[in-house]
């Protein structure tokens, strides 16, 4: 029979890397916590934690125990909380995958008041790449540009944003035909690299009547931004990043896309207690920000 308490070292080991920062956080000894690792391992029959000169790593068997020992924990959190009727603390790592834009404009500044709330908490944000997977624990949690319709995932609607035609004011002042309601064209427009794009749906020059214009192509959203504010030409930016900045001009008014953010996370980890903390802060985030994703 599995001991919780040898479980909770653990998991302290495995989100600490090593036994020493493991046992400063529990507040056990460095041979207390050997032991507990070591019980547990010969419980399961199998070893867990590879020791090694610079700390430790989950052996294989490791990995593949750490969710069940994430559902321990979330079980006794719960039934700890429905006890004592008041909340108790969380901690551990939470893994965020998001685009640059929501990123950087909408979490970053943003998901420090969940760790001000729970400070046993480590929220991890890092920038969605092309191949991403939730099934493979890449993240815990995903916002994602587009629906997923494979896999056990759970997945719900963010928001809606839109995006805009955009220059520098100073550019604007050199080329005041861009404010009329017509495009743009005959100028430089910054764009992304297509072949870098890991959705269709941000292929959207062509909506625009953009796809034949000289280009820029920068593969950040956030480098576009700083080329148009820089003049290095007009630019399809996010309306949220660039609201009420004051270097942004948004030109051709009657052209405009919409898309959507999707929040998403796997089935096998959505009841984490750190998981559920965070999607419900995230999609809180998003409701107090309803105004600035609203078409402008």
């Amino acid at each position: 029979m599995i001991d919780w308490d040898d479980a909770r070292v653990f998991l302290a080991v495995a989100r600490a890397g090593q036994m020493l920062g493991a046992a400063r956080k529990l507040g056990l000894d460095h041979a207390t916590v050997s032991r507990r690792i070591a019980a547990l391992e010969k419980a399961l029959g199998v070893t867990l934690v590879e020791r090694r000169t610079t700390g430790c790593g989950l052996t294989g068997q490791g990995e593949a125990f750490l969710p069940n020992a994430e559902r321990m924990e979330t079980e006794m959190l719960r039934a700890q909380a429905a006890l004592s009727g008041a909340d108790v603390a969380v901690s551990g790592n939470v893994r965020i995958g998001a685009p640059d834009g929501f990123g950087t404009f909408v979490l970053a500044p943003r998901l420090g008041a969940l760790m001000d709330e729970h400070p046993g908490l480590t929220v991890q944000l890092v920038p969605l790449p092309r191949a991403f997977s939730l099934a493979k624990r890449e993240a815990d949690i995903a916002i994602a540009i587009d629906r997923p319709t494979e896999g056990r995932l759970v997945v719900r609607k963010l928001t809606d944003y839109t995006l805009s035609l955009y220059a520098a004011r100073a550019y604007v002042a050199r080329h005041p035909a861009l404010c009329a309601a017509s495009v743009a064209s005959g100028h430089r427009v910054v764009a992304y690299v297509p072949d870098l794009l890991f959705s269709p749906s941000l292929d959207y020059l062509g909506e625009f009547g953009l796809a034949d214009a000289p280009k820029f192509e920068c593969a950040g959203m956030i480098g576009q931004m700083e080329a148009v504010r820089a003049g290095a030409g007009i630019g399809v930016l996010h309306d949220y990043a660039v609201r009420g900045d004051p270097d942004f001009v948004r030109i051709c008014p009657g052209q405009q896309v919409r898309r959507s953010y999707w929040l998403v996370t796997h089935d096998d980890v959505k009841d984490f207690a750190r998981v559920r903390l965070a999607l419900d802060h995230i999609a809180g985030i998003a409701a107090q920000l309803a105004k600035r994703f609203a078409q402008p």
